[in-house]
């Protein structure tokens, strides 16, 4: 029973997981007999992707059939229901059904428990929360030993600070620097790093910074900066998120009386307790309620942003408000 089922919010993760399997299930030379994609808005995309799937292989290799961004685990009609049932137990050896969505699987759906009753393989591709930057730091370095790239601790940390969670350009990034550094076997230095690599979420929290000290000059030159760079709007509020919910914890735990940077760390959730120190610098100024304060400012961003308004003027709005939180007016 070969069926794959991938879901999450990093689509260049779940593409290279995809050409992993094509590559594992299909030979080049009959991929074009024994390889379907079937995107959800075709008709019956469903129906027809469990019915070739049935089909035995031509020549060599195996079957693959994939349905792209599918709702089969958020909504699955009777008829779809009924034929997953019959279907996924029998499916042949050398067939493999892979199913890919951006939404999380709906554990209560009996299409979902079905899945994951015959899947060989039920695995997410999340996004690393722009603000747990020791993950962001293991992802460089997995993906820099993937690419063949020799990267120093500071090096690594100051990549992870540019790009962000952003995987894509990640491995873009990567590749720059590895044809670069073809005919060298040195590690990078932080010069050619800044040089070389286009740095996004670094000014992100450029942003936070200028934020917090309620500069609004600043803010908004650093977001019309970001604008420029064409820097996602979403991705933006995320990195604002993220960093002003850690302020809220850690200040959160300083008036609490609690020293202990290890406690304080597992709070915030922040893997590195020696950041503790530089946080508590960082929010000295602010109270409590004025980062809890900025937590309905930034909901208020995301939703306007998801349901379409104009990412300029609404940032730049939302980023004024902010500062003013930030300075007590």
């Amino acid at each position: 029973m070969p069926i794959h089922v991938y879901w999450g919010e990093d689509d260049f993760a779940i593409e290279k997981a995809v050409a992993v399997l094509c590559d594992r299930v299909l030979d080049p030379q009959w991929t074009s007999f024994n390889y379907t994609s079937l995107l959800p808005d075709q008709p019956d995309a469903a129906i027809q992707g469990l019915n070739q799937v049935m089909t035995p292989s031509f020549g060599a290799g195996g079957r693959l059939v994939w349905l792209v961004n599918t709702t089969l685990c958020q909504h699955c009609p009777d008829n779809v229901l009924a034929e997953l049932g019959r279907t996924l137990p029998v499916i042949p050896e050398n067939s493999f059904l892979l199913i890919t969505s951006r939404n999380k699987p709906d554990e209560r759906l009996k299409s979902t428990k079905i899945l994951k009753q015959y899947a060989t393989e039920f695995r997410e591709f999340p996004l690393i929360p722009p603000w747990k930057t020791e993950l962001l730091v293991q992802a460089v370095n997995q993906a820099a030993q993937t690419v063949g790239v020799k990267l120093t601790p500071k090096t690594a940390e100051l990549i992870a600070e540019s790009v962000g969670n952003d995987t894509r350009l990640l491995y873009n990034e990567m590749e720059k620097l590895r044809l670069y550094t073809a005919s060298s076997t040195q590690p990078l230095d932080v010069d050619i790093i800044t040089k070389l690599v286009r740095n996004t979420t670094q000014n992100s929290l450029q942003l936070a910074a200028a934020i917090r000290t309620g500069d609004t000059a600043k803010a908004l030159t650093t977001l019309s900066d970001l604008i420029n760079a064409s820097e996602p709007g979403l991705r933006i509020v995320a990195t604002l998120i993220g960093q002003f919910r850690t302020w809220l914890w850690v200040k959160i735990m300083m008036e609490s009386g609690e020293r202990n940077p290890q406690a304080i760390a597992q709070a915030a959730e922040i893997g590195n307790p020696k950041r503790i120190y530089f946080l508590q610098q960082e929010v000295k100024s602010l109270s409590v309620q004025q980062l809890i304060s900025t937590l309905p400012l930034l909901l208020e961003l995301e939703v306007s942003l998801k349901q379409g308004y104009s990412d300029i003027a609404t940032l730049q709005t939302k980023v004024i408000e902010l500062c003013q939180v930030s300075r007590g007016s």
